[in-house]
């Protein structure tokens, strides 16, 4: 099994804004004790692509969330049981196989898009194609998806931010343990 990748504004270009290692999340309260980005070594040569083509646009990527630790996934699921929004943690999520990504796109002042809802807000607003927002957060998610997808990055379609690779069961779920340092 590959080591999973440290994703760090330092050697990707990115802000991380890990939202579960705050309060600021549909939880509450701090999932993770520690912030951490990590991916498998497929989705961040993908994530680098996509980096590239933001950058092409003015934009950075911005994260909110990549690997979740299998209990992290649990602990999600536990407070929301909500499959429009979440993945049942029995079945597994693409995120606790590292193979999945939470982001935005900023500006060059580091402003994030309007993408017509915040993150992890668990509304049908939520979903691409959503008529309830505005022409302006339409246009956004869109680039955004371009992006991604054409950096090679599947979607789904309930959550405007979230991305994960093609495929994503073939991907073992990995627990804390396997991070040099541990999130939980």
């Amino acid at each position: 099994m590959p080591d999973l990748i440290e994703i760090l504004p330092a050697t990707h270009d990115v802000e991380l804004d890990i939202a579960y290692a705050t309060a600021d999340n549909f939880t509450g309260k701090p999932v993770y004790r520690r912030a951490a980005c990590y991916l498998h070594p497929d989705a961040e040569n993908l994530l680098r692509r996509a980096c590239e083509l933001a950058r092409i646009l003015g934009y950075r990527i911005k994260i909110f969330d990549a690997f979740r630790p299998a209990e992290a996934q649990f602990v999600l699921w536990n407070h929301t049981p909500d499959p429009e929004f979440l993945a049942d943690p029995r079945k597994g999520s693409p995120h606790s196989r590292g193979v999945a990504v939470d982001l935005t796109l900023v500006d060059a002042a580091g402003e994030e898009l309007d993408m017509g809802t915040g993150f992890d807000e668990f509304d049908p607003r939520s979903h691409h194609g959503n008529p309830g927002i505005s022409a302006e957060a339409q246009r956004n998610r869109m680039i955004l998806m371009g992006i991604m997808t054409t950096a090679g990055w599947d979607f789904y379609r309930n959550e405007w931010w979230h991305y994960q690779l093609f495929d994503s069961k073939r991907y073992p779920v990995l627990k804390d343990e396997v991070l040099p340092q541990g999130m939980m």
